[in-house]
Protein backbone atom coordinates (compact mmCIF):
# COMPACT_ATOMS: atom_id res chain seq x y z
CA UNK A 1 0.00 0.00 0.00
CA UNK A 2 1.14 3.67 -0.61
CA UNK A 3 2.81 5.06 2.44
CA UNK A 4 4.32 1.44 3.38
CA UNK A 5 0.63 0.76 5.29
CA UNK A 6 -1.17 -1.99 6.10
CA UNK A 7 -3.57 -2.92 2.89
CA UNK A 8 -6.11 -4.34 5.06
CA UNK A 9 -6.49 -0.70 7.05
CA UNK A 10 -9.04 0.22 4.36
CA UNK A 11 -11.34 -2.09 4.93
CA UNK A 12 -10.87 -2.34 9.18
CA UNK A 13 -11.38 1.13 9.15
CA UNK A 14 -14.54 1.30 7.04
CA UNK A 15 -16.05 -1.66 9.30
CA UNK A 16 -15.33 -0.07 12.20
CA UNK A 17 -17.00 3.44 11.05
CA UNK A 18 -20.34 1.61 10.18
CA UNK A 19 -20.27 -0.73 12.91
CA UNK A 20 -19.94 -3.62 11.01
CA UNK A 21 -18.18 -7.08 10.08
CA UNK A 22 -16.33 -8.21 6.86
CA UNK A 23 -19.53 -9.74 5.86
CA UNK A 24 -22.12 -6.97 6.93
CA UNK A 25 -19.52 -4.84 5.05
CA UNK A 26 -19.70 -6.68 1.58
CA UNK A 27 -23.35 -6.96 1.92
CA UNK A 28 -23.40 -3.07 2.24
CA UNK A 29 -21.35 -1.89 -0.31
CA UNK A 30 -23.50 -0.68 -2.67
CA UNK A 31 -25.51 1.39 -0.14
CA UNK A 32 -24.92 4.85 -0.04
CA UNK A 33 -22.55 5.98 3.41
CA UNK A 34 -23.82 9.06 4.89
CA UNK A 35 -21.57 12.50 4.78
CA UNK A 36 -21.03 12.44 8.43
CA UNK A 37 -19.53 8.53 8.28
CA UNK A 38 -17.50 9.53 5.00
CA UNK A 39 -15.51 12.49 6.65
CA UNK A 40 -14.99 9.76 10.07
CA UNK A 41 -13.60 7.77 7.62
CA UNK A 42 -11.45 9.74 6.04
CA UNK A 43 -9.77 10.86 8.99
CA UNK A 44 -9.07 8.18 10.03
CA UNK A 45 -7.67 7.05 6.99
CA UNK A 46 -5.06 10.28 6.84
CA UNK A 47 -4.46 9.82 10.52
CA UNK A 48 -3.35 6.23 9.16
CA UNK A 49 -1.53 7.33 6.49
CA UNK A 50 0.37 9.51 8.66
CA UNK A 51 1.73 6.58 10.48
CA UNK A 52 -1.03 5.66 13.46
CA UNK A 53 -1.45 1.95 13.65
CA UNK A 54 -4.81 0.96 12.89
CA UNK A 55 -5.55 -0.53 16.62
CA UNK A 56 -4.77 2.85 17.95
CA UNK A 57 -7.27 4.00 15.66
CA UNK A 58 -9.98 1.67 16.10
CA UNK A 59 -9.12 1.08 20.04
CA UNK A 60 -9.02 -2.66 19.67
CA UNK A 61 -7.35 -5.61 18.88
CA UNK A 62 -8.17 -9.24 18.52
CA UNK A 63 -6.09 -12.05 20.20
CA UNK A 64 -6.92 -15.39 20.93
CA UNK A 65 -10.69 -14.73 19.65
CA UNK A 66 -11.30 -11.88 21.99
CA UNK A 67 -11.11 -8.04 21.82
CA UNK A 68 -8.93 -6.58 23.90
CA UNK A 69 -8.40 -2.76 24.01
CA UNK A 70 -5.32 -1.23 23.14
CA UNK A 71 -3.81 2.26 23.10
CA UNK A 72 -0.24 4.31 23.27
CA UNK A 73 0.85 3.20 26.49
CA UNK A 74 1.09 -0.61 25.69
CA UNK A 75 1.77 -3.00 22.56
CA UNK A 76 -0.40 -4.23 19.88
CA UNK A 77 -0.72 -7.67 20.71
CA UNK A 78 0.55 -10.11 17.45
CA UNK A 79 -0.37 -13.31 15.92
CA UNK A 80 3.39 -14.57 17.23
CA UNK A 81 2.26 -14.14 21.11
CA UNK A 82 -1.13 -16.60 20.56
CA UNK A 83 1.49 -19.22 19.68
CA UNK A 84 2.88 -18.80 23.24
CA UNK A 85 -0.43 -19.28 25.09
CA UNK A 86 -0.78 -22.75 22.90
CA UNK A 87 2.59 -24.14 23.30
CA UNK A 88 1.62 -22.80 27.44
CA UNK A 89 -1.52 -24.78 27.41
CA UNK A 90 0.00 -27.98 26.09
CA UNK A 91 2.65 -27.92 28.50
CA UNK A 92 0.21 -27.26 31.93
CA UNK A 93 -2.18 -29.93 30.36
CA UNK A 94 0.75 -32.62 30.39
CA UNK A 95 3.12 -30.92 33.15
CA UNK A 96 0.06 -30.36 35.93
CA UNK A 97 -2.82 -32.22 34.35
CA UNK A 98 -6.23 -31.20 33.96
CA UNK A 99 -7.72 -30.01 37.74
CA UNK A 100 -4.10 -28.76 39.33
CA UNK A 101 -4.92 -24.80 40.68
CA UNK A 102 -2.07 -23.31 39.19
CA UNK A 103 -0.69 -19.84 40.41
CA UNK A 104 0.38 -18.56 37.26
CA UNK A 105 2.07 -14.73 36.91
CA UNK A 106 2.39 -12.66 33.41
CA UNK A 107 5.22 -10.59 33.71
CA UNK A 108 5.21 -7.26 31.65
CA UNK A 109 1.37 -8.32 30.74
CA UNK A 110 1.23 -4.84 28.57
CA UNK A 111 -2.36 -4.95 27.86
CA UNK A 112 -3.26 -7.99 29.57
CA UNK A 113 -3.22 -10.45 26.75
CA UNK A 114 -1.09 -13.62 27.91
CA UNK A 115 -2.78 -12.82 31.45
CA UNK A 116 -6.93 -12.39 30.47
CA UNK A 117 -6.11 -15.05 27.65
CA UNK A 118 -4.58 -17.48 30.15
CA UNK A 119 -7.32 -17.40 33.01
CA UNK A 120 -10.08 -17.47 30.56
CA UNK A 121 -8.66 -20.87 29.37
CA UNK A 122 -7.92 -21.91 32.66
CA UNK A 123 -10.30 -21.05 34.69
CA UNK A 124 -9.45 -22.39 37.74
CA UNK A 125 -5.78 -20.73 37.74
CA UNK A 126 -4.76 -18.34 40.02
CA UNK A 127 -3.61 -15.65 37.56
CA UNK A 128 -1.37 -12.44 38.25
CA UNK A 129 0.01 -9.63 36.33
CA UNK A 130 2.58 -7.28 36.83
CA UNK A 131 4.15 -4.13 34.86
CA UNK A 132 6.16 -1.60 35.62
CA UNK A 133 3.94 0.81 33.38
CA UNK A 134 0.77 2.33 35.61
CA UNK A 135 -0.63 3.35 32.53
CA UNK A 136 -0.50 0.15 30.97
CA UNK A 137 -1.52 -1.61 34.07
CA UNK A 138 -4.57 0.48 34.02
CA UNK A 139 -5.11 -0.48 30.08
CA UNK A 140 -5.22 -4.10 31.70
CA UNK A 141 -7.40 -3.74 34.35
CA UNK A 142 -10.22 -2.18 31.45
CA UNK A 143 -9.44 -5.42 29.50
CA UNK A 144 -10.17 -7.71 32.45
CA UNK A 145 -13.08 -5.87 33.59
CA UNK A 146 -14.50 -5.86 29.79
CA UNK A 147 -13.41 -9.83 29.08
CA UNK A 148 -15.01 -10.94 33.01
CA UNK A 149 -11.25 -12.30 34.10
CA UNK A 150 -10.17 -12.19 37.72
CA UNK A 151 -6.51 -11.06 37.63
CA UNK A 152 -4.30 -9.72 40.58
CA UNK A 153 -2.82 -6.88 38.83
CA UNK A 154 0.95 -5.48 40.13
CA UNK A 155 2.93 -2.76 39.43
CA UNK A 156 6.92 -3.22 39.42
CA UNK A 157 9.88 -4.15 37.62
CA UNK A 158 10.47 -7.60 36.31
CA UNK A 159 10.20 -9.96 39.66
CA UNK A 160 9.79 -7.12 42.44
CA UNK A 161 6.27 -7.41 42.84
CA UNK A 162 5.83 -11.42 42.78
CA UNK A 163 8.93 -11.89 45.32
CA UNK A 164 6.88 -13.31 48.54
CA UNK A 165 5.18 -16.18 46.61
CA UNK A 166 6.11 -19.90 44.72
CA UNK A 167 4.84 -19.94 41.13
CA UNK A 168 4.08 -22.92 39.08
CA UNK A 169 4.50 -21.13 35.91
CA UNK A 170 6.15 -17.95 34.93
CA UNK A 171 5.22 -16.41 31.42
CA UNK A 172 6.38 -12.97 29.76
CA UNK A 173 6.86 -11.48 26.44
CA UNK A 174 8.99 -8.59 27.43
CA UNK A 175 11.33 -5.90 25.77
CA UNK A 176 13.64 -7.80 23.39
CA UNK A 177 14.77 -5.44 20.68
CA UNK A 178 18.43 -4.05 20.64
CA UNK A 179 18.93 -0.08 20.55
CA UNK A 180 20.71 -0.32 17.00
CA UNK A 181 18.00 -2.26 15.67
CA UNK A 182 15.58 0.62 15.72
CA UNK A 183 16.96 1.56 11.79
CA UNK A 184 15.33 -1.30 10.85
CA UNK A 185 11.92 -0.71 12.14
CA UNK A 186 8.98 0.58 10.42
CA UNK A 187 7.99 4.03 11.52
CA UNK A 188 4.65 3.20 12.56
CA UNK A 189 6.15 1.25 15.09
CA UNK A 190 8.64 3.93 16.07
CA UNK A 191 6.45 6.67 16.56
CA UNK A 192 3.40 5.04 18.26
CA UNK A 193 4.36 2.23 20.12
CA UNK A 194 5.67 2.51 23.69
CA UNK A 195 9.97 2.43 23.24
CA UNK A 196 9.88 0.79 27.09
CA UNK A 197 7.45 -2.08 26.03
CA UNK A 198 10.28 -2.64 23.03
CA UNK A 199 13.65 -1.81 23.39
CA UNK A 200 16.24 -3.46 25.92
CA UNK A 201 20.04 -3.31 26.57
CA UNK A 202 22.61 -5.58 26.71
CA UNK A 203 21.42 -6.40 22.77
CA UNK A 204 17.77 -7.06 23.50
CA UNK A 205 19.01 -9.58 26.36
CA UNK A 206 19.13 -7.75 30.00
CA UNK A 207 15.41 -8.43 30.73
CA UNK A 208 16.25 -12.54 29.97
CA UNK A 209 19.61 -12.33 31.92
CA UNK A 210 17.91 -11.05 34.93
CA UNK A 211 14.88 -12.84 35.25
CA UNK A 212 16.81 -16.38 34.73
CA UNK A 213 18.97 -14.44 37.40
CA UNK A 214 15.95 -14.17 39.81
CA UNK A 215 13.60 -17.01 39.23
CA UNK A 216 15.00 -20.26 40.59
CA UNK A 217 13.97 -18.93 44.00
CA UNK A 218 10.70 -18.42 43.00
CA UNK A 219 9.10 -21.29 41.72
CA UNK A 220 7.15 -24.96 42.76
CA UNK A 221 8.05 -28.22 41.52
CA UNK A 222 7.45 -28.78 38.90
CA UNK A 223 7.19 -25.90 37.01
CA UNK A 224 6.90 -23.97 33.77
CA UNK A 225 8.54 -20.92 32.37
CA UNK A 226 7.33 -19.66 28.95
CA UNK A 227 8.98 -16.70 26.78
CA UNK A 228 8.76 -15.23 23.59
CA UNK A 229 12.11 -13.95 22.04
CA UNK A 230 13.51 -12.23 19.14
CA UNK A 231 13.49 -14.71 16.30
CA UNK A 232 17.85 -14.18 16.90
CA UNK A 233 18.09 -14.70 20.46
CA UNK A 234 17.25 -18.89 21.40
CA UNK A 235 20.60 -19.53 21.83
CA UNK A 236 21.71 -16.99 23.81
CA UNK A 237 18.33 -16.79 26.39
CA UNK A 238 18.75 -20.58 26.61
CA UNK A 239 22.05 -20.37 27.64
CA UNK A 240 20.66 -17.99 30.51
CA UNK A 241 18.21 -20.77 31.61
CA UNK A 242 20.58 -23.40 31.62
CA UNK A 243 23.28 -21.88 33.48
CA UNK A 244 20.13 -21.09 35.74
CA UNK A 245 18.61 -24.72 35.63
CA UNK A 246 20.65 -26.98 34.75
CA UNK A 247 18.64 -29.89 35.35
CA UNK A 248 15.79 -28.35 33.53
CA UNK A 249 14.53 -29.44 30.22
CA UNK A 250 15.03 -26.18 27.75
CA UNK A 251 12.93 -26.21 24.39
CA UNK A 252 13.61 -23.27 21.54
CA UNK A 253 10.80 -23.12 19.51
CA UNK A 254 9.90 -21.91 16.17
CA UNK A 255 6.57 -19.81 15.49
CA UNK A 256 4.24 -20.84 12.46
CA UNK A 257 6.85 -18.39 9.90
CA UNK A 258 9.47 -20.83 11.32
CA UNK A 259 11.71 -18.74 13.16
CA UNK A 260 12.94 -18.97 16.63
CA UNK A 261 10.04 -17.55 18.82
CA UNK A 262 9.69 -18.73 21.95
CA UNK A 263 11.91 -20.50 24.52
CA UNK A 264 10.02 -23.03 27.11
CA UNK A 265 11.91 -23.93 30.48
CA UNK A 266 10.44 -27.33 32.32
CA UNK A 267 11.88 -27.56 35.69
CA UNK A 268 11.98 -30.82 37.48
CA UNK A 269 9.50 -32.83 35.23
Amino acid sequence: MENGRDENAARILLQHVLETNYSGLMMRMHEPITEADLNRFEQFVNEHAKGKPVQYLIGYEEFYGRKFQVDESVLIPRPETEELILGTLDRIKRIFGQNKEINLVDIGTGSGAIAITMKLELPTAKVSATDISQDALNTAKRNANELQAKIDFRLGDLTNPIQNEKWDVVLSNPPYIAFDEAVDMSEVVLKHEPHTALFAEENGLILYRKLAENLPNLLNKPALIGLEIGYTQGEAVANFFKNSFPQAKIEIVKDINKKNRMIFCEIDV
